[in-house]
């Protein structure tokens, strides 16, 4: 039970690497803040912690809304009066397209939640975070910090390398709180949010570059799960990486390596 004791803030817990997470910092002693943006996102991950024997509560807010974050924060401190973790994981794919076909709402949509997101969510954590110091853990992805070849996901990628920035300036302001933070950068992860992704007209600007068989070199092209990158948040939510922080972790395989 490495977390024994502690409590964690875990959004976009509903499904993905967030539930995964959210599920294996209970089972080691966590309680868990499940955030998602309404009861039906979340309900399956509370009652699978609870049939374990783990403690956990539903936190519903839109993370790019200000007031929705302090409210989901304050939640936290009324029911257990601390936070040591927080896995700002939530965000979306948005809409893949061309910089010309790119709509400015559908830009804002995706920087609002990605970026902004993860900006409120530790912004309105750290007051609780200070009072013991505690572990803050942002999902980027290997787009816009290692590889730059999906054509179209422009905004995505601008909000994913902000992520990068973000967590080193956040982690040397917060150090002397005892506050690490760190990102890390998932490949190809079988998860459901390319269900959520709107690709328009791509075939026009892409370039017609071939890439070997099996685009994930470690697996021969198999995707990796959220449970191995649950794992890699275990390790950094943890004292076993007590002295890591403003560092970013690749967790793809060597998938940006081949195709950056």
């Amino acid at each position: 039970m490495q977390l024994a004791g502690r409590v964690a803030l875990v959004t976009g817990a509903g499904s993905g690497i967030g539930k995964a997470a959210a599920q294996l910092l209970a089972k080691e002693g966590a309680k868990v803040a499940a955030l998602g943006r309404s009861d039906d996102d979340v309900q399956q991950t509370l009652e699978e912690i609870q049939k374990s024997g783990g403690e956990a509560i539903p936190v519903l807010a839109d993370i790019s809304q200000p007031e929705a974050m302090q409210q989901a924060i304050q939640a936290i401190a009324d029911k257990w009066g601390r936070l040591d973790i927080v896995f700002a994981n939530a965000g979306i794919n948005g809409v893949w397209t061309a910089l010309e076909e790119l709509d400015p709402d559908e830009w804002d949509k995706t920087l609002n939640i990605n970026l902004k997101g993860t900006f409120l969510t530790v912004k309105y954590a750290i007051p609780l975070l200070k009072k013991q110091g505690g572990s803050v853990i942002v999902t980027s992805s290997v787009n816009g910090t290692r590889m730059f070849s999906n054509t179209g996901a422009t905004a995505y990628a601008c909000s994913k390398a902000g992520q990068v920035a973000f967590t080193k300036m956040a982690a040397l302001e917060l150090a002397e709180h005892r506050i690490r933070v760190n990102v890390i950068c998932p490949g190809a992860i079988t998860t459901n949010i390319d269900e959520n992704t709107e690709r328009r007209a791509l075939e026009d600007i892409q370039e017609p570059v071939e890439f070997p068989e099996g685009k994930i070199p470690l697996t021969d092209g198999k995707p990796g799960t959220s449970e191995q990158v649950a794992q890699l948040v275990l390790f950094l939510a943890s004292d076993n990486s007590s002295h890591i922080t403003g560092t970013e972790v690749w967790i793809d395989g060597a998938q940006s390596l081949l195709q950056g």
